[in-house]
């Protein structure tokens, strides 16, 4: 399959994409630096320099044109301000569903966070991302031309992964690195029966592989 992700260089996306490549999937990552390609190459994925800030709907539908799975993994980062959070974890989540639907990708994933919720309450950053998060899960969930599944982690760490998780439609608060993160989404993208669910993840005790089929009713 060929996998196209939005935010291609961050931690989690990087993990990915080498995931991806050893299973032998032909795997894109989109980057707004073009310093960042050789990094992408090396983790056996193809870079695709486009700003998603900036980038109209046809630009990035030709970059998700012949993809089989689209996965949204962009994000303003730690240190961005409010106003990012809505440009990028908002708008451009919108802009890629947007995008994946007019390119025939229907399989559309979203690295998303635990707590995103639209109607969230609080004046700081952290309150700004989560509603960011929230609408931008919302606009995919109403999109009839996607076959979505949004995964909303705890909070990461940079902890070796266990290959163990809870991965439920609630799991409660708690921690998960971004190996483990990586190696659910590596799965999800392999397991098209879990579309139309909105997941939250932690670390656990159950097998990433196991957990995934359990969710998607295998």
């Amino acid at each position: 399959m060929r996998i196209v992700i939005a935010g291609g260089h961050g931690q989690i996306a990087m993990r990915l994409e080498r995931l991806l490549s050893a299973r032998g999937h032909e795997v894109a990552g989109v980057i707004r630096k073009p310093e960042q390609a050789g990094d992408l190459r090396e983790a056996g994925a193809e870079p695709v320099v486009l700003d998603l800030e900036s980038a109209s709907v046809e630009e990035v539908a030709a970059a998700l044109e012949g993809a089989d799975v689209a996965v949204f993994a962009a994000g303003a980062g730690p240190g961005s301000g409010v106003e990012r959070k809505g440009t990028v974890d908002r708008d451009a989540a919108v802009l890629f569903a947007d995008a994946a639907e007019r390119a025939g990708t229907r399989r559309y994933i979203v690295v998303s966070s635990m707590g995103a919720d639209p109607d969230h309450a609080g004046d700081e950053v952290f309150d700004a991302y989560l509603r960011a998060k929230g609408e931008a899960d919302a606009y995919v969930r109403s999109r009839e031309g996607l076959d979505w599944t949004i995964l909303r982690p705890g909070a990461l760490t940079n902890d070796a992964g266990t290959g163990l998780v809870r991965l439920e439609a609630s799991t409660g608060r708690g921690t998960v690195a971004r190996d483990d993160v990586a190696a659910v989404l590596a799965e999800l993208v392999d397991t098209p029966a879990t579309a139309g669910l909105t997941l939250e993840l932690v670390g656990g005790s159950v097998p990433v592989a196991v957990a995934v089929r359990q969710v998607a009713g295998n």
